[in-house]
C-alpha cells in the first residue's frame, strides 16, 4: 500500500507519484504520513519534505503553503519548491552563508522589518541546503 503525493507550485508541478512514507515540515512540527493516515489539513512551514519510496529517501525543499491528506492522497500546495537533486550544493552553501551574514547584521535591531525578511531568506536557504543532503 502506498500514498499518492502531489507537490504543486503556482507555476509548475514539482512531484506527482507514489511514495511509501513522507515527513512534512508543518508549522507545528514534523508530521509523518503513512498509508491509512487520518484526513487532515495543515499549514506547511519553510523546510524539507522527506519522502520514502522503498528503501530510498529523497527530499524536496518547500517554501511554505498547505497540505491536505485524504484517502491515501497527499496534496501539498506551496509558494515554491525544489527537489533536492536539482539544487546546486555549492550555490546553496553560498546562499546560506550570505543569508546568515545578512540576518546577523540586524542583531541590534530586533524589531526591524528587514530583520524579519533576512530571517525568512535564511530559513529558505537553509531548507534548500538541507534538501541536497537527503539525496
Amino acid at each position: 500500500m502506498s500514498l499518492t503525493l502531489r507537490v504543486l507550485c503556482p507555476d509548475h508541478n514539482v512531484f506527482d507519484g507514489q511514495v511509501d512514507e513522507l515527513i512534512l515540515p508543518s508549522t507545528t512540527g514534523q508530521l509523518g504520513v503513512l498509508p491509512g493516515h487520518v484526513s487532515l489539513l495543515t499549514a506547511v512551514d519553510v523546510g524539507v519534505l522527506r519522502l520514502r519510496d522503498g528503501n530510498k529517501w529523497s527530499a524536496i525543499a518547500l517554501m511554505g503553503g498547505f497540505a491536505e491528506v485524504d484517502a491515501d492522497e497527499v496534496n501539498v500546495l506551496v509558494n515554491a519548491a525544489e527537489t533536492g537533486s536539482s539544487i546546486n550544493v555549492e550555490a546553496a552553501q553560498k546562499e546560506l552563508s550570505s543569508a546568515e551574514q545578512l540576518w546577523n547584521s540586524f542583531e541590534d535591531k530586533p524589531n526591524s522589518p528587514d530583520k524579519l525578511k533576512a530571517q525568512q531568506a535564511f530559513q529558505k536557504a537553509r531548507a534548500r541546503l538541507q534538501a541536497t543532503r537527503a539525496n
